[in-house]
């Protein structure tokens, strides 16, 4: 039966592996027809297939209002949550002073476009360049690398859906810092 279902498998394998060019072909194509494509392909680290996937998946940036909101959309959002946020003094509630803690990234996300730009995020960490640095810039800071990659990834988020809104190419001199 194990030997059976073995040859299954390395069957259907077998198939996959003869199909997966053709669609990879099929979807770049159909991007390619975009008028985005342009736009979205002089993103550094934004090859063929992650512009395609972006395409297919956003659809239109005009459905995110700000990066925020695509943050939120692509599992890059911080989320914080509060218990007890009311303690009962005298028996009245009183609001406690303990700030919400934060409580990592949000779990209702997009895992094909966060795969997407933590990819492109890593790409980025590996060659030299502006987006490089911005990512050197936060680890000097004393922020944890896996912390700056995700940072990475929201800046690219951010320059993504404004280079698509706005329809201009990607410039490198007006990556900017945010103002602390």
């Amino acid at each position: 039966g194990a030997r059976f279902r073995a040859q299954t498998l390395y069957a259907q394998l077998d198939v996959l592996r003869e199909l997966r060019p053709k669609a990879k072909a099929a979807m770049v194509a159909e991007a390619r027809r975009d008028p985005a494509w342009a736009v979205l392909g002089s993103i550094p680290f934004l090859g063929p297939v992650r512009i395609a996937l972006i395409l297919a998946i956003m659809r239109t940036p005009w459905r995110f209002r700000t990066k925020r909101n695509l943050w939120a959309y692509c599992g890059l959002a911080v989320v914080t949550h509060a218990s007890a946020e009311y303690a009962l003094v005298d028996g009245r509630p009183v609001r406690r002073r303990r700030t919400p803690m934060t409580r990592g990234l949000n779990r209702n996300y997009n895992r094909g476009l966060k795969a997407v730009f933590k990819g492109a995020a890593t790409a980025a960490t590996t060659r030299p360049g502006p987006l490089r640095d911005y990512y050197e810039t936060r680890i000097d800071e004393g922020m944890r690398e896996e912390l700056a990659r995700v940072t990475l990834a929201r800046k690219l988020v951010a320059l993504t859906l404004r280079l698509w809104k706005t329809g201009e190419p990607y410039d490198p001199t007006k990556l900017t810092e945010q103002a602390r």
